[in-house]
């Protein structure tokens, strides 16, 4: 299990890890991503970037590290992941054989339809330009441009522009988390395509767990990539916005059908 974009074990995992390994016979194991909370990075890679395919691999990393344990069986070892992790975890399973249940929760799915929704055109432009001008002063060896992930102000830039992206991460400011990524992040996000890779997931199990009222990771998109997915598949369709499913009533029912996936699937 990994957390969304740019957020921290600490902001999410917690709740379903500890419900699962309370309910099933299994282990969970939870970490930051690479460059965010009790994570490093690499020696010249900037702290809190979010690069999709480094995170990707990352989790078959984590994979392995979990099979190298004596207490775990090394083959039956599920991914579980949320919005953005969520869409690695489509990938993940579609390359990573080792991989036997796909649990993915409101997952981004299309970082070009997400990013040019989320953004206006005159944003847009002013952003290529941005982009433009951090890579060429990276390659001259300048430290990164940075942006807000949320702002109290969404007509302020910010990588997760809509108002209950605010609301679930500022209860956080001030804490562990850290209110800034690098630009290039975003740059990535546009070009990341996780639903490319869904048909591919098959014969591995897949659960998707989509919220109806998404603005941050829309669910005619989610949906559109779930129909390309071959079966074994299973599809959740939750009532409420992107954040529902962390907390409350609408975790409960989610959580309550991602424990019985498990059950079949895996223990």
């Amino acid at each position: 299990m990994a957390p969304g974009f740019a957020g921290l074990r600490v902001m999410g995992l917690e709740a379903p890890a500890e419900y699962f390994t309370s309910k099933l016979p299994l282990a969970c194991l939870a970490y930051d991503n690479r460059g965010f909370g009790e994570s490093d990075t690499k020696e010249g890679e900037p702290m809190r970037e979010v690069l999709p395919h480094l995170q990707i691999s990352d989790y078959s990393d984590a994979i392995t590290f979990a099979q190298s344990l004596p207490e775990i069986d090394s083959e039956n070892i599920g991914v579980w992941g949320s919005s953005y992790s969520g869409a690695h975890i489509l990938c993940v399973g579609a390359i990573d054989r080792r991989v036997k249940a796909v649990l993915s929760q409101v997952p981004l799915t299309s970082g070009w339809e997400n990013f040019h929704r989320a953004f206006r055109p005159g944003t847009i432009s002013s952003l290529n330009q941005a982009f433009k001008e951090d890579r060429l002063a990276r390659a001259q060896g300048k430290e990164p441009s940075r942006i807000p992930v949320v702002n109290e102000n969404p007509d302020n830039l910010s990588a997760l522009p809509t108002e209950d992206s605010y609301q679930a991460y500022s209860g956080f400011l001030g804490t562990v988390f850290t209110n800034d990524v690098t630009l290039k992040s975003l740059e990535a996000m546009r070009a990341y395509e996780p639903a490319a890779h869904i048909h591919r997931i098959s014969p591995t199990p897949l659960l998707m767990s989509v919220a109806d009222n998404d603005v941050v990771a829309p669910q005619d998109l989610a949906l559109q990539a779930f129909s390309l997915a071959k079966e074994p598949k299973q599809l959740k369709i939750l009532h409420g916005g992107h954040f529902e499913p962390y907390s409350g009533k609408t975790f409960e029912i989610n959580i309550a059908v991602q424990t019985e996936f498990l059950k079949t699937h895996l223990c």
